[in-house]
């Protein structure tokens, strides 16, 4: 069975939420994400902070991996046995919601009658354009 998730957007990830006495605050550890983790002031914070780390991560690494069941984890993710025992946390989900990028006015040339096409099957030429150029280039090897 593939590990690969080709569909982030609808992803949920299991988070552990502990309370760090030294530190005074609240961590955050993603078992199926090696290396994503954040922090929060409180339980408030510490859940934005969540969902940033992991959009981020989910933009470093394009082949995130599925999401596992808290069963499987407790199975499969060799730390489970030490937070279990070691540990006061609390387990939720944190879904996976990409981050807006940032959009920046060009001015581009385009034949009339392509820009007729277009405009016959969206009321929006930006973001068309945008998403025909983004699925051809994440199809392609350029």
């Amino acid at each position: 069975m593939s590990r690969i998730s080709k569909n982030k957007a609808v992803s949920e990830y299991i988070a552990l939420f502990e309370y760090d006495v030294e530190a005074g605050g609240i961590g955050v550890v993603f078992p199926d994400l090696e290396g994503c983790f954040s922090a929060g002031y409180d339980f408030s914070d510490a859940f934005k902070m969540a969902h940033e780390a992991l959009s981020f991560y989910a933009e470093d690494n394009p082949s995130m991996p599925c999401p596992r069941t808290l069963e499987q984890i407790k199975t499969e993710w060799e730390s489970w046995k030490e937070w279990e025992s070691n540990y006061n946390f609390y387990i939720t989900k944190i879904a996976l919601f990409p981050i807006k990028p940032k959009t920046k006015k060009f001015n581009i040339s385009l034949d009339e009658r392509l820009v007729r096409r277009i405009d016959r099957v969206t009321d929006n030429r930006s973001a068309f354009i945008a998403d025909a150029v983004e699925n051809m280039l994440n199809s392609s090897t350029v």
